[in-house]
């Protein structure tokens, strides 16, 4: 990987961290505020809230400036909000600072994914985004697990000051490594937003926000199901993290060869039907303490094949408005980051156990895969 690709990945690996690690702390989390399960959950919808309003109005704010700049930018906004949330005092300044989070994720990934593929070789486009995403899954891999045993053993806000320091380490890296010369988007505000006149970004933009909602229907509730369904104990929940992020770091890197060799929209098309298939299986052997284990590596892999494909789609079918595009992809994925989270607690919160909410992750994983395989029939006929 080159040191540019690096100084993203690095990026990708703070962000991931703050999004997920309160998936692994979400039970302490809700112990030291004294708040239930499914109202801790909340705090993963508002992140995600804040991804959907940050990612088009920074990329909007932003779309003159040199990228390399504007990343710098996105991510000293991050150490600033992540800080925040480690020290906010109250129950209503951690909802602000927890929205405040999430504003510079989308915008970040949007300009990062545009200067992944500037960077690539001809037709490697999608490997090299892929890269930039690896830092989100070596932050399941490595980052979660490390944040969440630091909640464990001293407080959960720790965990976000490593998240904030760690934020501050990729804004020097983008600064020594990511060249001056990548071109800022020539195209004007208008022109960006034209984006929102084709009927593909529509269909994606749905896809994405629906289909996505299947992993994080899974994920989000992954500590209190394993510990009250399959009876792991509740100091291993670090290393089923550890175990879920391995299968996302083999999950992406897949995901980016699939999609340049087949093509990004099979690519969903296979991810979004596979996702659903694993959830089913994790529902009925859910109770299974040793197929928890090796589910949480399966599941993680097949779950992030899908990141590469759907930016690369957005990319594909957004020209001149490429980055707005690419920073909807991750906007999108949140919006599937609230509903999952949302809905998956329904059930949960009407007493139906703590692998209930899978049902809502088969089906939105279903519904991403049928949308996929719309989109690909409508924009391409004679694709088959």
């Amino acid at each position: 990987m080159n040191k540019s690709l690096l100084a993203l990945a690095l990026g990708g690996l703070a962000i991931g961290m703050t999004e997920f690690t309160m998936m692994g702390i979400l039970e302490d989390f809700a112990k030291d505020l004294a708040i239930s399960i499914p109202k801790a959950g909340n705090f993963i919808s508002l992140y995600a809230m804040g991804v959907m309003v940050g990612a088009p109005t920074l990329i909007m704010a932003t779309t003159r400036f040199s990228p390399k700049n504007v990343l710098i930018f996105f991510m000293l906004l991050f150490v600033l909000f992540n800080g925040l949330f480690a020290l906010a005092p109250s129950y209503n300044t951690l909802l602000l600072a927890r929205f405040m989070t999430g504003l510079p994720h989308g915008a970040f990934f949007g300009v990062g994914s545009v200067v992944a593929s500037q960077l690539a070789k001809p037709g490697k486009e999608a490997q090299a985004i892929s890269m930039m995403f690896a830092g989100l899954t070596v932050a399941n891999l490595a980052g979660v697990p490390v944040g969440t045993w630091i909640a464990q053993t001293s407080t959960w806000r720790n965990s976000f000051v490593l998240i904030a320091a760690l934020g501050i380490i990729t804004a020097l890296a983008i600064y020594l490594w990511i060249p001056a010369k990548i071109q800022a988007n020539k195209s004007n505000l208008k022109t960006q937003l034209t984006f929102f006149k084709r009927w593909q970004a529509w269909v994606l933009i749905v896809m994405i926000s629906i289909g996505t909602a299947g992993l994080f229907a899974w994920i989000s509730y992954i500590s209190p199901m394993m510990t009250n369904v399959a009876g792991i104990p509740k100091e291993n929940i670090p290393i089923i993290m550890v175990i879920i992020g391995l299968g996302m770091f083999c999950g992406n890197l897949i995901g980016g060869k699939i999609a340049d060799s087949l093509s990004p929209n099979k690519a969903a098309i296979i991810s979004f039907f596979m996702m659903a298939l694993c959830l089913i299986v994790v529902y009925f052997t859910a109770h299974i303490a040793s197929i928890a284990y090796i589910m949480s590596f399966i599941t993680g892999l097949i779950a992030f094949t899908i990141g590469s494909p759907i930016q690369m789609m957005l990319i594909q079918n957004a020209k001149g408005s490429e980055t707005l595009a690419a920073a909807f992809g991750q906007a999108s994925f949140n919006i599937g980051n609230a509903l999952g989270a949302f809905l998956g607690g329904i059930p949960i919160a009407l007493h139906y156990g703590y692998s209930s909410q899978l049902w809502v992750g088969i089906l939105m994983a279903g519904l991403g895969g049928c949308i996929a395989f719309v989109f690909l029939k409508k924009n391409n006929p004679k694709s088959s």
